[in-house]
């Protein structure tokens, strides 16, 4: 039976959903100012594996993944690039459904936009004043009354007090007390706005979820998930307002995954230690990636580095060797032959899949063993095959595959006149400057680079250079 980490619990246990035979899950989505980094693709590549294995386990799944296009970030990047909000949140949707694709990353079944749903937070706006649990400050502003919710603080485990001293809490004068969030911003000149209650304005970021999911899936349900960095304050918040406004409790099964590392830190646009999506795709192919997120358990810290890149591509080259020049057969899979039990259970427990990519070898070892027997050779071969296809992996051509590679680094070229002795010492001084968060040192290593002719390019497998 399907066990599952709850965060809110802190402890697994059997899952069990509360229309025997369905699931309704949702999951935190984008918000779409930028492309989407490595640490993004580990989350909706985790949360897209729970779809699958809640689908494989028999259940009617409704998976709902929210997009954000309505937020400060997004309102400052549509200025800093001179181009409307539609524009910007538009042209990055696209671009992450591409990345998606590559990552073979099924859509969700509902993707709804924050600002269809205004009206929608208005009501809920509305019912949280009249209840006492919000309130309208000096500026405008609509605010949570967070010490007038009991329960605040139990997904995060941390008392009031605890909170209160907490880094991500910000100072404003218009708050009864430093905890309370904003629930409605009155409008500021050149942003977006809608009318209101409580004059012209939009909805701040929390009441969004609260709304959307209840609007596809109720005011109850099943599992909701995201990263282990909205556990707070924003899925705290999501429990207050939708608990406050509803007065029963808001979702069963809290699931959070663990920060994709970068040198021990998480990946982030705030740190500035992130790589795209797009720009991993140009050095390594898609189910490199997906493999490479897959190898680690959900909820456990992952590092990147380019080596462990490069290791889980030979890792699935193994497996991809393993069914070429198979008769390999797509199929419905019979749990009951050992191998396959043993993933059900690696599943079955928390999703694990560090434990169901390890039956994926043992399958291929197997594969290999009995080339004398072609049957037994191409039977788990073919059990292979549809395992990893659970996983969304080992879908290409075998043999096309270990003939081109997959996404081989392309060599560094360097102007053979170049001092590229003195370049490298000056790219290693700015890599360090960078860590030191001295960002002024490294854009002045590089601007003196840029002002000599030499073009310094960050990507996945660090800092290149060329001339021109």
């Amino acid at each position: 039976m399907l066990s599952l980490y709850n965060s809110l619990t802190r402890s697994s246990a059997p899952f069990q959903s509360i229309e025997p035979g369905k699931v309704r899950m949702y999951v935190c989505g984008m918000t779409v100012y930028d492309r989407c980094h490595l640490g993004h693709a580990r989350m909706l590549v985790n949360f897209d594996v729970v779809f699958r294995w809640l689908k494989i386990s028999g259940y009617v799944v409704t998976y709902v993944r929210n997009i954000t296009d309505i937020d400060d970030k997004i309102i400052a990047r549509a200025a800093e690039n001179h181009e409307s909000i539609g524009e910007l949140t538009n042209r990055m949707i696209e671009a992450m459904h591409a990345d998606l694709a590559l990552l073979g990353v099924l859509p969700p079944t509902f993707e709804p936009r924050a600002t269809d749903h205004v009206p929608g937070m208005i009501r809920m706006i509305e019912t949280l004043i009249t209840g006492g649990l919000a309130y309208t400050g000096a500026n405008g502003d609509v605010y949570y009354s967070v010490r007038d919710f009991p329960g605040y603080g139990k997904l995060s485990g941390k008392s009031l007090e605890d909170l209160r001293a907490g880094e991500r809490i910000a100072v404003d004068g218009f708050k009864k007390d430093p905890l309370d969030f904003v629930l409605w911003k009155s409008v500021k000149p050149g942003e977006p706005s809608w009318p209101s209650p409580w004059g012209d304005g939009r909805p701040g970021w929390h009441i969004e979820c609260s709304v959307m999911s209840e609007c596809f899936l109720g005011a109850h349900f099943d599992i909701h998930g995201g990263g282990h960095d909205l556990q707070f304050p924003h899925h705290e918040n999501e429990i207050a307002q939708s608990e406050g406004a509803h007065g029963h409790q808001f979702v069963n099964v809290w699931m959070h995954n663990g920060f994709l590392r970068v040198q021990n830190e998480k990946m982030s646009k705030s740190l500035g230690n992130f790589f795209t999506i797009d720009d991993v795709l140009k050095v390594f192919d898609a189910e490199v990636v997906r493999f490479f997120l897959l190898r680690g358990h959900y909820r456990s810290p992952l590092n990147y580095t380019d080596a462990h890149l490069e290791d889980a591509r030979q890792a699935l080259n193994t497996l991809y060797t393993a069914l070429r020049g198979r008769n390999l057969s797509a199929g419905a899979i019979d749990w009951s032959d050992p191998a396959a039990q043993q993933f059900k259970e690696a599943m079955d427990d928390d999703l694990n899949t560090s434990e169901a990519v390890a039956v994926l070898f043992g399958l291929a070892r197997d594969a290999n063993r009995a080339l004398s027997d072609s049957s037994a050779s191409d039977a788990a071969a073919t059990q292979l095959f549809r395992l990893g296809g659970v996983l969304g992996l080992l879908e290409k051509d075998p043999t096309r595959w270990t003939q081109e590679g997959a996404g081989r680094v392309q060599a560094l070229l360097a102007d053979s006149g170049a001092d590229a002795a003195r370049i490298e010492a000056l790219i290693a001084e700015r890599k360090a400057a960078r860590w030191a968060k001295n960002f002024a040192e490294s854009d002045r290593i590089r601007d003196a680079l840029l002002a000599e002719g030499v073009t310094l390019e960050d990507g996945p497998l660090g800092t290149t250079w060329r001339r021109g």
